[in-house]
């Protein structure tokens, strides 16, 4: 049964195609705009569709001025300026929201579809995943039926006609864009970001606590690895940070080497490695950050040779760039699971590392200083005082969590005392506050320590075989120097907690409200699922997004050009255009509109050349002319006494009106089928050569008749 048409103009099932297409658009948008600005653009688009709906008028353009003046006040008041990305993305939303109540002409169309596209790309300011590129390609094709659809002002085209030429222009296109973007010279930015599009993201050189439970929160991958070698156990797989050597009471701060010491920075240190070494290679998003967490004793870096070299710079274990990741890069590395450093440090040197400052956390200096106390103690090495400490711990029901109950804390009246309060009162935290007090209280009783941060563990894609560190797995231990050993990691969360270390996965968000509620969803489907969208979505990173000079170079090379800078790759892209203008011009070429010529003209020609060679006055109008008209001006030329011309005469019309009886009479085969064109066309034949050797007689008797008459 056919559904009746909707009772809607032209113009407004354009307008609704256009909203829909625009809601697609800012949907990606909606959880990180402010409310008032999702809940305005929303309303102000369903007050459009329902005017569109209803063919209604639109509201006066002074309800638009104050709407207008409204919006921009309240993001200066949200955002506290009208630059930047953030504000920049609300003030572009709320506007296209309002344009959309003066859509009324084609040139509004434009306007409205070019914020959209400008919409789209604010997009990738935030994301560049496969996904939200294949959402944006599908927004794209909207945008440009509604093009397709202001071009048309007349009738009312078919919006599904319209979408399907809308697509065959971008598959068109598809080419094109190839071409450029594996050929368009990489010469470095044409624009820079706004600074606060450039958040920093992933690991810091300060830890006040609650940070690492911060990052932990986040779920987005910060790496990938790929071993080229066993990777080594779970237990094992810690990736070394900042190592934080200064307290203030409140926050761990990296020691800053200064200029007058005798030996610059003690990080320097040689490391003796034990053992195979493991080869891997590491993927890191862009983290805006010039720290580097490798897998511990990572001593070996070296970027591939499809991507621009990078200065990396080691500090003992410690690897940083010579200047902040503003973008996603690929690492070779080597590392050793076992291994020593620091083992040839000074009394001097080692005094750094067992200061505490003054009037902060007293209580637990004064445990630990108890606590070393007992006879059982007395002649206890800094190994054994880690492995009664951790006994402590495991002993007195310490637990592992990511919600401490550090909410009643204000940010403006920090507690002097955390440690205090972790360590002999709430004695519940995240590894941040473990290694915390843990080095608070090693350092009380003399031990050389200090706290690590970077990640620990990883969780294995069993789609493509990577193993995937996101920043949940961001992780605190501690460092202790035991002599003739040199420095020994230390992780007290495993005393508490073993199962955080020795699992892949990091430890669950508490979750509350109304999705506290609901059971977790975490069927082997979901899980599957998300293996496989994860590795898509690397390899679209890699081969798409990690598209460098160095692997462009690398593909001009394989192709037989050689690209030594961006002039040779200037070429190759003019050629390639070139190329691809020539085929489109040939393909319009052949095809072209073409006049269907039919199989008699080519006959008629050789008849029409013949009679005219003859000496025989053509017919008037187009030539060739068609038999019947040839027949009318032979029959012309009037009575004569020449019995020879009345003959070649008579024998020319009688050939001519056949040809012309064969070419639009009803002719069949024996069967009493129609004749194709091929055979009529091979029954012609002998009229043909009749008729030009009739009309070369003609000739020849006119030329005789002539001749005598001289």
């Amino acid at each position: 049964m056919r559904l009746p048409p909707l009772a809607i103009s032209r113009e407004g099932r354009d307008t609704l195609w256009l909203l829909a297409t625009l809601a697609l658009i800012m949907a990606p948008h909606a959880a990180r705009l402010p409310l008032w600005c999702a809940v305005g653009a929303t309303l102000a688009m369903l007050w459009r569709a329902h005017m569109a709906w209803r063919d209604s008028r639109l509201p006066p353009r002074w309800v638009l001025l104050v709407a207008l003046a409204a919006c921009v006040g309240l993001t200066l008041l949200t955002h506290r300026a009208l630059f930047g990305r953030e504000a920049g993305v609300t003030l572009v939303v709320v506007l296209t929201g309002l344009k959309t109540l003066e859509l009324r002409a084609r040139r509004d169309a434009f306007v409205v579809t070019s914020l959209g596209f400008f919409l789209i790309l604010t997009q990738f300011l935030y994301s560049q995943s496969i996904l939200l590129a294949a959402l944006m390609a599908l927004a794209v094709w909207g945008l440009m039926t509604s093009l397709v659809l202001a071009q048309r002002p007349l009738g009312r085209p078919p919006l599904l006609t319209v979408a399907r030429e809308a697509g065959r222009t971008l598959v068109w296109g598809a080419p094109l864009m190839l071409v450029l973007f594996l050929l368009f010279p990489r010469i470095g930015p044409l624009w820079a970001l706004p600074s606060d599009a450039q958040a920093r993201s992933g690991l810091s050189d300060s830890l006040t606590l609650g940070n690492v439970a911060e990052l932990a929160l986040d779920d987005s991958i910060a790496m990938h690895l790929r071993f080229d070698s066993p990777p080594p156990a779970p237990s094992e797989m810690y990736f070394r940070g900042p190592v934080l050597d200064d307290f203030d009471g409140q926050t761990w701060r990296t020691r800053r080497p200064r200029l007058d010491d005798a030996r610059e920075d003690t990080e320097h240190a040689p490391v003796d490695t034990r053992g195979p070494a493991i080869r891997y290679q590491l993927t890191m998003e862009a983290t805006h950050a010039r720290i580097l967490p490798l897998l511990e004793a990572t001593l070996k870096v070296q970027t591939p040779v499809q991507q621009a070299a990078l200065r990396l710079e080691r500090q003992g274990l410690a690897w940083t760039l010579g200047s902040a990741l503003h973008e996603r890069i690929q690492l070779d590395a080597q590392a050793w699971t076992q291994f020593r450093h620091g083992v040839d440090l000074t009394p001097q040197e080692l005094a750094t590392w067992v200061q505490l400052p003054r009037g902060f956390n007293p209580r637990t200096i004064a445990w630990a200083q108890s606590f070393q106390r007992d006879p059982a103690l007395a002649q206890a090495n800094p190994r054994q005082l880690v492995q009664a400490v951790l006994a402590h711990i495991r002993r007195e029901n310490y637990s592992y969590t990511l919600a401490p109950g550090d909410e009643d804390v204000s940010p403006d009246q920090p507690q002097p005392h955390q440690i205090d309060r972790f360590w002999l009162d709430r004695r519940a935290g995240f590894c941040e506050h473990f290694a915390s007090s843990f080095v608070v209280v090693m350092r009380a009783m003399g031990v050389p320590s200090r706290v690590v941060t970077g990640y620990q563990g990883a969780e294995l894609n069993t789609v493509n075989g990577l193993y995937i560190i996101r920043n949940s797995h961001a992780h605190a231990w501690a460092e202790y120097w035991q002599a003739g050993e040199g420095w020994v990691r230390s992780d007290p969360t495993a005393a508490v907690a073993p199962e955080r270390i020795d699992r892949s996965r990091p430890l669950a968000a508490p979750r509350s409200g109304l999705v506290g509620t609901l059971p977790q969803f975490d069927s082997p489907v979901w899980r599957q699922g998300k293996a496989f969208l994860e590795a898509t979505n690397h390899r679209w990173n890699v081969w798409v997004l990690q598209y460098s000079r160095g692997r462009q170079q690398q593909l001009l090379g394989k192709l037989g050009w050689d690209a030594n800078d961006w002039t040779d790759i200037a070429r190759a892209l003019t050629i390639a255009l070139s190329a691809i203008a020539l085929a489109g011009v040939g393909w319009l070429w052949l095809t072209r509109e073409r006049l269907h010529q039919s199989p008699w003209l080519r006959p008629l020609g050789q008849v029409h050349r013949a009679l005219v060679r003859a000496g025989i006055p053509p017919p008037g109008g187009l030539a060739p002319a068609s038999a019947l008209n040839w027949v009318r001006s032979l029959q012309n030329l009037g009575p004569s006494d020449d019995e020879r011309q009345v003959k070649l005469v008579s024998q020319m019309v009688s050939a001519l009106q056949v040809l012309d009886a064969l070419r639009y009479g009803p002719n069949l085969d024996a069967a009493g089928q129609p004749l194709k064109s091929r055979q009529q066309l091979a029954q012609a034949r002998p009229l043909l050569k009749s008729i030009e050797e009739g009309a070369r007689q003609w000739r020849s008797h006119r030329a005789k008749v002539r001749l005598r008459a001289h």
